[in-house]
């Protein structure tokens, strides 16, 4: 007996997904990414009665109901009409994006969905920012709670636009009574991802700056979309981290990935990140730095407690890092073409990083500063 065809056959798992039990989930920034392989996840679950997904243009997800459009229009308020959770991913944190385009479109667009989600009747929002909205610091505990004060600043990359989402959040149930919001805080994220957190083994050394102790606690791209899906059917709610259980010490990392250290004073490090951000060669500022400094490790205490498991150790998604950033190469955050990598890897990184100083010097000359 032939199968039935496919298109007949998807039409018959939509009926029957149409009427079983579960809630409507719209995701946001649903055809790359994490919002992609969420939104499939969530058509695959027999959990779930109908998945809408935005974009600003179609995905790959047939069995989800697609709307294209960008997340900034107040239209999408009726698009939202009939769902009762909104997963938010449709945030960029991309390196190369001009900076103050990028807060525009993080900030406006939270904005909006939250507006619209409680426009249309939504009952809960999820948001998902980062572990990197507690900070990095030398005093901070290992790990950190959950319930840790947020005290990051706004000098690396994104984390200002994390915190405003955060605020925003926080501000929504009591501007749209009726409206809950649940925030997903991942540790460092692998899988997929281009961060400046992820650069840093893409270096021919690692920079680790004297008398600083970092940890690292790395999230697999798999594991925070399991974590979203708990958050989308209710699970675990409030704010919660999503990572590996445990973390690495710097001295097991450099074990595990066979990269030696390149160790420079603060003083050098920090003052020379500053200055190749401020002329333009590197995208990410010295704030960035602090995360491979300082501890910034967080407890999964409640997604533990809603019997959520991470499937990946840390050492599993570091090695899964090294493999993904195979062939590339960085130095101070700037990736390099390989003829630039072959000169950094002969010369080495103290070399390349401590020889920039010539070049702002060239800078200056060449601008009369």
């Amino acid at each position: 007996m032939s199968s039935p065809d496919p298109q007949v056959r998807g039409a018959r798992n939509h009926s029957t997904r149409s009427t079983a039990r579960g809630p409507v989930v719209a995701v946001t920034g649903a055809a790359s990414g994490v919002g992609d392989l969420l939104t499939r996840r969530l058509a695959a679950s027999d959990e779930v009665r109908r998945v809408v997904a935005i974009d600003e243009r179609r995905g790959e997800v047939p069995e989800a109901h697609w709307h294209v459009l960008d997340v900034r229009d107040p239209a999408i308020a009726e698009k939202l009409r009939g769902a009762d959770v909104v997963v938010h991913l449709a945030v960029d944190l991309d390196l190369e994006t001009d900076p103050a385009a990028r807060t525009a479109y993080n900030v406006r667009g939270t904005q909006t969905v939250l507006t619209a989600a409680a426009a249309a009747g939504v009952h809960r929002v999820v948001l998902c920012t980062s572990a990197m909205v507690y900070g990095a610091l030398p005093e901070n505990d290992v790990p950190l709670s959950e319930d840790a004060e947020l005290k990051a600043t706004a000098e690396a990359t994104g984390v200002g636009d994390l915190l405003e989402i955060e605020r925003l959040g926080r501000r929504a149930p009591r501007a749209h009574p009726g409206l809950n919001v649940t925030v997903v805080r991942p540790a460092v994220l692998v899988g997929g991802t281009d961060t400046a957190l992820t650069r840093y083994f893409e270096s021919p050394r690692l920079l680790v700056v004297a008398g600083s102790r970092p940890t690292w606690q790395f999230c697999h791209v798999e594991d925070l979309v399991s974590a979203l899906e708990y958050a989308a059917l209710e699970k675990v709610e409030g704010e919660f981290a999503v990572g590996c259980d445990g973390w690495l010490e710097q001295e097991e990392v450099e074990e595990l990935s066979g990269i030696r250290r390149m160790e420079l004073p603060s003083t050098v490090a920090l003052g020379t990140a500053a200055r190749l951000h401020r002329i333009g060669l590197t995208p990410s500022p010295a704030g960035d730095l602090a995360y491979t400094m300082h501890p910034w490790v967080v407890s999964v205490g409640r997604l533990h407690d809603a019997g959520w498991r991470p499937k990946w150790t840390n050492e599993e998604v570091l090695a899964a890092l090294l493999e993904e950033v195979e062939g590339r190469h960085t130095v101070a955050g700037r990736r390099l073409g390989r003829k630039d990598a072959t000169a950094a890897g002969a010369a080495g990184a103290t070399v390349a990083l401590l020889g920039t100083a010539a070049l702002v010097r060239q800078m200056r000359k060449r601008r009369g500063i």
